[in-house]
């Protein structure tokens, strides 16, 4: 009886888990009609809800959005938003800054969270999984007597939240790992086998004192 209790824990945990978090996203999305008129809402003219509506909505407008920025009239009016939203105090700061972070994880040009590293955290004795967000800005890197690169050390089972550093290139090793298996390796707590191995290199074979 406790066998089969526990293989299915094992069994529903995952799928339970999956149809909760696309019920948020969905109920989520559904919601972004709130904001339209009572009168314009799916709802009211269709004469009931139809669940899924807003997902829908909500991939059609970032698809139309993605491609009226992709032409010249299209990044021109973006430019304006852009002037516009940086001329009001408390907005500039919130959408400079979000913006900064998407474009840097989101570019096809951007480095962030290409590249994952064996670092040692939280001391010399322990390695753990991290993923490359760059290298330090000039005016640190001045300050550091080698070349560093940026870190962000995710926590284990919520990735979402974690700790920036910055290490030593020198005592990083570059994994042939990608990111959403080595998301998978955090996720699971080690369980997951992600079956690769660490790239042959100078820094793969230092030892730090």
């Amino acid at each position: 009886m406790k066998r089969y209790f526990l293989t299915g824990i094992v069994v529903l945990i995952p799928v339970v888990i999956t149809i909760w978090v696309i019920r948020l996203v969905v109920t989520t999305l559904d919601q972004s009609f709130d904001i339209l008129p009572i009168e314009w809402r799916p709802e009211t003219l269709v004469g009931s809800h139809i669940p899924g509506l807003g997902v829908v909505a909500a991939l059609l407008i970032i698809i139309l959005t993605g491609a009226i920025a992709t032409n010249l009239l299209g990044r021109k009016l973006l430019d304006m938003l852009d002037e516009v939203l940086g001329k009001i105090p408390l907005v500039k700061s919130i959408y400079t800054g979000v913006k900064q972070v998407s474009d840097t994880l989101f570019s096809s040009s951007g480095q962030a969270f290409r590249q994952v590293l064996l670092v040692r955290y939280p001391h010399q004795e322990v390695w753990t999984i991290a993923f490359q967000t760059g290298v330090p800005t000039l005016s640190i890197a001045q300050q550091l007597n080698e070349p560093h690169v940026n870190v962000y050390v995710p926590t284990t089972p919520n990735p979402t939240s974690g700790f920036f550093l910055m290490v030593p290139k020198r005592h990083t090793i570059e994994l042939d790992m990608s990111v959403d298996m080595a998301l998978k390796y955090i996720i699971s707590m080690g369980v997951v086998d992600p079956a690769t191995h660490a790239k042959t290199s100078p820094q793969s074979t230092h030892q730090p004192n």
